[in-house]
C-alpha cells in the first residue's frame, strides 16, 4: 500500500489534495496599517497568563489589512492564481515573555482555505471573512499614486457584518509601517481533548519572525477608523478606541520558514 502524502489534510499517495503545501511560504504584498491606543487593561484581558503587558505604551493596537500573494518552493500557484492571491485583515498587540517584547495577532480574518489553515498551523486565530483594500498601480487614473495626498480604504466583514472600516491620507514617507507589528510574533497553538472536560492535548507557546524580508518604501499617513461588533465577532467592545496613534502603507515581500517552541503544556494523552 502507497504511503499517504501531504503537510496537511487530506492526505493522499500524491499528496496533491493538502489544503496547503510543506514550507516554506513566500509572501509577495501591500500592508495598510493603522494603530491606536486602547485601555492597557482590554489588552491584558486578552493575555494568557504567562504574558504580561508591554511597559511602554501598552494599550497599542494595530489593525492591518493586507494584499498577499503566496505560493510553495515551487511557485506553481502562482499559474493558478486563485491558489496564490487572497486578503487578510489582523489585529496585533504587543506583549512581554520572559522579558521580551513580542508581537501578538489576537484576532484575522482572511479570504481563502489555504491561508486560514497555514493561519492555524502558525497560532494565528483566523476565521473567514470579506475584506477590501485599495489597490495601487502605476498606471491610468482608477489608482491612487503613492504619493503625498493620496487616499486609500479598508473594510472587513464576516458573516455580512462590517467589523471595521478605515482611510488613510498618504503625507510622507516613513522609517517603517509603525510599531506594534514590529516584533517576532508569540503565539498559542492549542486543540482541544476529543474527550469533553479534559483540557488541551495542545497546548504550546510559539515565536516565529519572517526571514528574507524585502521591504519598500514607508508611507506615514492620517488614518480614520471604525470598529463594530456583530454577533459572531467581538472587536469594538474587546478593544475599543481611545485615540488613533497614525496610519502607514508598505509593499512587503517575506519567507515563513518555522517557528521557534517557547513552552509546551500539551498532554497527549487525553
Amino acid at each position: 500500500m502507497s504511503p499517504l502524502n501531504g503537510f496537511f489534510a487530506p492526505k493522499t499517495p500524491s499528496g496533491k489534495s493538502a489544503i496547503a503545501p510543506e514550507m516554506p511560504w513566500f509572501y509577495s504584498g501591500n500592508l495598510l496599517t493603522v494603530e491606536y491606543r486602547t485601555n492597557p487593561e482590554n489588552v491584558k484581558a486578552l493575555l494568557p497568563s504567562e504574558l504580561s503587558l508591554a511597559e511602554e505604551d501598552p494599550g497599542a493596537v494595530a489593525i492591518i489589512w493586507a494584499d498577499w500573494q503566496s505560493c510553495s518552493e515551487s511557485k506553481i500557484e502562482l499559474l493558478d492564481p486563485v491558489r496564490s492571491q487572497y486578503l487578510e485583515a489582523f489585529v496585533v498587540i504587543r506583549c512581554q515573555y520572559q522579558g521580551k517584547i513580542y508581537s501578538r495577532c489576537v484576532a484575522i480574518w482572511v479570504t481563502k482555505d489555504f491561508s486560514l489553515a497555514r493561519g492555524w498551523f502558525q497560532g494565528y486565530p483566523k476565521k473567514i471573512g470579506s475584506i477590501g483594500l485599495t489597490r495601487i498601480f502605476n498606471r491610468g487614473k482608477a489608482t491612487p499614486k503613492l504619493e503625498k495626498g493620496a487616499m486609500l480604504g479598508a473594510s472587513i466583514a464576516a458573516y455580512d457584518h462590517r467589523l471595521a472600516s478605515a482611510r488613510l491620507t498618504l503625507l510622507e514617507p516613513s522609517d517603517s509601517n509603525g510599531f506594534v507589528n514590529g516584533h517576532p510574533m508569540l503565539h498559542s497553538r492549542w486543540v482541544p481533548s476529543i474527550t469533553p472536560g479534559l483540557g488541551n492535548s495542545l497546548d504550546q507557546l510559539i515565536t516565529m519572525s519572517g526571514v528574507d524580508v524585502d521591504l519598500g518604501q514607508a508611507w506615514l499617513g492620517e488614518a480614520e477608523l471604525e470598529i463594530s461588533d456583530s454577533p459572531w465577532d467581538e472587536l469594538a467592545s474587546i478593544l475599543p478606541i481611545k485615540e488613533i496613534i497614525g496610519g502607514y502603507y508598505r509593499e512587503v515581500g517575506v519567507t515563513f520558514n518555522g517557528g521557534k517552541l517557547l513552552l509546551d503544556k500539551s498532554n497527549p494523552n487525553i
